[in-house]
């Protein structure tokens, strides 16, 4: 499992600055001990590399399972690249086969994340922030855009479950995201804060659906998003209205409920501040990506020793990354010629 040993985390993923721990992030990380680490593509050089730095975290903060998460898509959502790695297709590539033929748009989709999977496993990445369940509406922002896996929640759904299984098999947890929906967002919440003003009734009969279909997987991800008919006050990511009455009861999600990254211009205040207002409001982790020593001290200064419900959640999670690997001798040249086969039948 997890090995917290008698240590426990603080309920927060950070980032790094380069391709191997610096001393000040070590001093850091042996502080606060962090439950774990994202990647960027600056993190990435090649598999040594990439191995190395994983296992450096891990022995730094003293937990050998140690989350290790990365934004492995597909498309312009890209962290690992070539040339030591393959580069995944978008995943409006996979809505457009759906079109055309049902079963055939699945199976490419399965073995996409089973390949991707195979990546992610080879040099201990655990988790995947895959997939993007969001209802994309016409005019808005191109933040999500081929991102999407559907114009319709049916798609989305199933499309979403494959991928998912798909990581599993490989032994990499997905996250679904950005729960409760950013399709209808017209800004970009990297830059400002979206606000979305579509009532209740009609974001519970499409935008949360997929979130409901999947609710089961253990990592979600929130959105940073003002949802004027829920709490017109908050982000979902900061309002215990969203995060207990929609995340967890409507849509009916118990896992680990993590943040989207606090440094988004949709949120204001001190990283510190955004910390805080993040665990007050229900999620169970802070995503702070920047890297950034100062950025990291003032959240780590605010964050409490992770909650024994979060842990408990967290050890499901890491029973289930476990359970959930198959050993059928799929061969990573097999799959990529049926999967480069379909894409050739189907989109040219």
């Amino acid at each position: 499992m997890l090995g917290f040993n008698n240590e426990i985390p603080s309920p927060v993923i950070f980032g790094c600055i380069g391709t191997e721990l610096t001393s000040a992030e070590i001093d850091l990380f042996q502080d606060c001990r962090p439950f774990g680490l994202i990647l960027f593509e600056h993190n990435c050089k090649n598999p040594t590399q990439l191995s190395e730095l994983i296992f450096q975290f891990r022995e730094t903060v003293g937990f050998r399972d140690a989350a290790v998460l990365i934004d492995q898509e597909g498309g312009r959502v890209t962290r690992m690249k070539p040339p030591h790695w393959r580069l995944p297709p978008a995943a409006g590539v996979f809505s457009k086969i759906f079109e055309k033929n049902e079963d055939i748009a699945l199976r490419a989709a399965y073995l996409n994340a089973r390949l991707i999977g195979k990546e992610l496993a080879n040099v201990k990445i655990s988790v995947n922030c895959l997939p993007v369940l969001d209802l994309p509406e016409l005019g808005s922002h191109d933040v999500i855009g081929d991102r999407a896996l559907g114009k319709d929640v049916r798609t989305i759904s199933l499309l979403g479950g494959i991928l998912c299984r798909g990581l599993m098999e490989e032994g990499v947890s997905p996250i679904i995201k950005h729960i409760p929906g950013h399709g209808r967002a017209k800004v970009d919440s990297h830059r400002e804060l979206p606000l979305v003003d579509t009532s209740l009734q009609e974001l519970k009969s499409t935008d949360f659906i997929p979130f409901r279909n999947l609710c089961h997987i253990p990592w979600a991800m929130t959105a940073h998003v003002v949802y004027s008919a829920i709490d017109k006050n908050r982000a979902a990511t900061i309002s215990p209205i969203v995060i207990n009455e929609v995340v967890r009861n409507q849509i009916g999600f118990e896992g680990l409920l993590l943040s989207d990254d606090i440094g988004m211009e949709a949120l204001s205040g001190s990283k510190g501040d955004r910390a805080q207002y993040i665990l007050e409001a229900g999620c169970d982790l802070v995503l702070e990506c920047s890297g950034k020593i100062k950025d990291m001290v003032d959240v780590a200064s605010v964050l409490p020793a992770m909650k024994k419900e979060t842990r408990n959640r967290a050890e499901l999670a890491e029973k289930n990354r476990i359970e959930n690997i198959v050993n059928d001798g799929l061969l990573k040249q097999e799959a990529l010629r049926e999967f480069d086969q379909i894409l050739t039948d189907f989109l040219s």
